[in-house]
């Protein structure tokens, strides 16, 4: 166990029982600036690939930089202000994006997002089992990062991530310190229908 699957359990409590790694996983900011391993990372990369996606097609690439490298300022300088200010400390950040069309026959695949957030949610995972901050965001330059990173028009960009060992809150903005903790989650019941979009269940009480 460590500090941030500690602090999750701690908080989070699921209606039904779950596998306790889906409760652990979070989305901290606080990064200690250290560098992370190639090898590390790689295991990341490696439970996304094993992801579920449409006709096994694995729409997903990942562009990647670690801090301290002639690629890194592509990735960081793509950020929004707010979220240079605690990036700065990751060990590594990704953009991911997703392939529009299928590579068998180059017709639309109109579930390539949802199977990059597949992918993403491996790495979280993974992520969270190894004890590192995996933090998902959209708070970046979609069309420079198109033309900086030479993305081709017929991928889409999904997301961006930051990677890197755990740091201390007190590093945080006080803003960023107060939402530094596990976040809860709606009640099960208000996220499900059956049948049609927004028909209570038959089988419960609610």
């Amino acid at each position: 166990m460590n500090t941030l699957t500690d602090s999750a359990l701690s908080q989070r409590h699921a209606d039904y029982d779950i596998e306790d790694l889906i409760l652990q996983r979070w989305s901290p900011r606080a990064m200690a600036g250290q560098p992370l391993p190639e090898s590390e990372l790689l295991r990341l990369f490696e439970a996304a690939r094993w992801a579920p996606s449409t006709y096994n097609e694995q729409e997903w690439r990942f562009i990647y930089a670690h801090r301290e490298t002639e690629s890194w300022h592509s990735l960081f300088d793509l950020l929004a202000e707010a979220n240079q200010a605690w990036c700065q400390a990751a060990a590594v950040l990704i953009v991911v994006v997703s392939h529009k069309v299928f590579e068998r026959n180059g017709k639309p695949n109109r579930v390539h997002s949802f199977d990059a957030g597949a992918a993403f949610q491996n790495i979280a995972l993974q992520g969270a089992a190894m004890g590192l901050v995996v933090h998902g965001m959209a708070g970046f330059d979609y069309e420079a990062a198109r033309a900086t990173l030479e993305v081709p028009d017929d991928y889409d960009i999904e997301a961006m991530i930051a990677v890197g060992l755990p740091g201390d809150r007190a590093n945080l903005s006080e803003e960023l310190r107060e939402r530094e903790q596990p976040s809860g989650r709606k009640p099960v019941r208000e996220l499900i229908s059956e049948g049609r979009f927004g028909k209570t269940c038959s089988s419960c009480s609610c």
